[in-house]
């Protein structure tokens, strides 16, 4: 057989060499086998896919293409005396190929790696990253950039007591895990301080942190909210206490709600002084949102998008998510509307005996008997709207029923801080005397 025959024969037969993974800085690799046993429809299948990777991973695929082309040309090349100048040739242009695209590959990487980091830092504020952790540690939540960009805007108003700096002029005092940043933390009586009752008002739910407070007599204050405690809050919500349980959306961000506070102040006061001076700090925090790239939207597209994987608005109106697979396991309706289980409650509450108050507590004791189904069937949506519509009532006849119901439901739902935060509101739930480092 000739040399060209058996080369023929060669390519046909013999299986390619395999290529070697290639890290792409990051301790992955673009591929880890080229093997010549792969059938050739599942080759066609890898060039497709190849089309449609990123070009990081397109040039690792390439580059490791090149160093297999050389392997085996090198191989055919040494081991079956296809010794020619033309052949020599295809070897050093696969190696010099091969080289070339991984060295893109690797630079790609790194371009993409500097990107991430510059954008990172520029979008940071200048807090020490000690003092960062050590807020997030206290509450074990994470707390959004937005939160540490808006204390740096509070700083520069003032310097000295950047908690106090819209207290005069807006009517806002910043609290919760500011009070961290301020070190408030370090005079505290307590040594054992449970942060996630600090500043939690009556009608908060775990998912609800307290930043900024308002007005005493209404017990105004804004907060994150969160869906799930291992995640960055959804929104920025707004509740008056001692109204009731409604949560407010006012945006995305702490700037867009306050924007929106000042925004309602402004047309409220009269007083022309007053009035310039909120318009001054308006003006500043509009300019500093704008300049860190935060939306003022009281509704942002964010905040849209979320409300739609929302199950059930329950008492507190903020919506409450839970995961739902495609056959619709994860939740189920209650078999009373929130006007009937308001009902059902009041006749509880307001109840002139016990004899009687038991009597007004069975359709709720029938309702736990459905959720304990909808548990064994993985529905756990529904024993958390009970249990949260419960909560907001805010009746302490409630609270047993509550402490039944909502430490279960997030444990199911694998939210096991709000299970600890809601165990321990119940357990100290008060309206007044808030401030858990209070000297």
């Amino acid at each position: 057989m000739s040399n060209r025959g058996k080369a023929s024969w060669l390519r046909m037969d013999l299986p390619l060499a395999k290529a070697k993974p290639i890290s792409d800085g990051g301790g992955t690799s673009g591929i880890t086998d080229l093997s010549g046993e792969t059938a050739a429809g599942e080759r066609g299948e890898n060039v497709r896919a190849t089309a449609l990777q990123t070009p990081r991973e397109y040039f690792l695929t390439m580059g490791n293409l090149g160093e297999s082309m050389f392997a085996n040309c090198g191989f055919l090349y040494w081991n079956f005396s296809l010794k020619s100048v033309k052949f020599l040739s295809v070897c050093i242009i696969a190696y010099i190929y091969g080289k070339y695209i991984i060295f893109l590959a690797r630079a790609n990487v790194q371009t993409e790696k500097n990107g991430a980091v510059k954008k990172r830092r520029s979008n940071q504020a200048d807090i020490p990253d000690s003092l960062c952790q050590e807020a997030e540690t206290c509450y074990r939540l994470r707390l959004p950039e937005d939160f540490y960009q808006f204390w740096k805007f509070c700083e520069e108003l003032d310097p000295e007591k950047p908690s106090d700096a819209l207290v005069s002029s807006v009517g806002l005092k910043l609290v919760g895990p500011y009070d961290i940043l301020a070190g408030k933390h370090k005079k505290a009586k307590s040594a054992d301080v449970n942060f996630n009752l600090h500043w939690r008002f009556f009608y908060d739910p775990p998912e609800f942190q307290t930043i900024l407070v308002g007005d005493s007599k209404t017990q105004y204050h804004m907060g994150y909210f969160r869906d799930v405690p291992d995640e960055l809050p959804v929104w920025v919500g707004a509740n008056e206490a001692k109204k009731g349980c409604v949560i407010s959306q006012v945006g995305d961000n702490v700037f867009a709600a306050v924007k929106l506070f000042l925004s309602k102040k402004l047309k409220e006061v009269t007083d022309k002084k007053k009035n310039a001076v909120l318009r001054d700090v308006d003006e500043k925090l509009t300019r500093t949102a704008k300049d860190l790239g935060y939306s003022l939207e009281q509704k942002t597209m964010k905040m849209k998008q979320r409300d739609k994987k929302v199950v059930t608005k329950a008492f507190h109106g903020a919506g409450l998510v839970v995961p739902v697979d495609k056959n619709d396991v994860g939740y189920r309706e209650l078999p009373e509307t929130n006007a009937n289980l308001k009902k059902i409650c009041k006749a509880i509450v307001d109840a002139p005996t016990d004899d009687e108050r038991v009597k007004a507590f069975a359709p709720i004791q029938e309702m736990l008997t459905f959720v304990q189904f909808a548990n064994d069937e993985c529905d756990y949506g529904m024993g958390y709207e009970l249990g949260m519509d419960l909560f907001c009532y805010g009746s302490h006849y409630f609270h047993k029923t509550v402490g039944q119901l909502l430490p279960l439901a997030y444990t199911l739902l694998k939210r096991n801080l709000f299970a600890e935060i809601i165990e321990a509101h119940l357990g100290s739930r008060r309206e007044e005397g808030l401030d858990q480092l209070e000297p």
